[in-house]
């Protein structure tokens, strides 16, 4: 797994949950759990598909990776790259 993309992930996931309301679409659209989320962390492919999630909403893709310091294309790239580690 390429840390880098692995960290912008965990980043982005971390502006993510650091709303609650945001936190709370995540769990109710993807399913998954509190529990899920400590899981995934270190799977690429889970955290590969949280890039995903913000990718579905161009404004939380662009605000996440403000956040992290990044360009959303630079955010876009860290899940290809995730990805490919699968």
């Amino acid at each position: 797994m390429t840390d880098d993309s692995a960290t912008l992930a965990l980043l982005a996931l971390g502006w993510l949950l650091s709303d609650t309301e945001r936190a709370s679409r995540l769990l109710a659209l993807t399913g998954m759990t509190a529990d899920d989320l400590r899981n995934g962390a270190e799977n690429p492919g889970i955290l590969a598909e949280f890039i995903r999630y913000l990718e579905g909403n161009e404004t939380d893709l662009v605000a996440a990776a403000a956040a992290v310091g990044i360009s959303p294309a630079r955010l876009v790239n860290a899940r290809i790259e995730l990805e490919r580690q699968c």
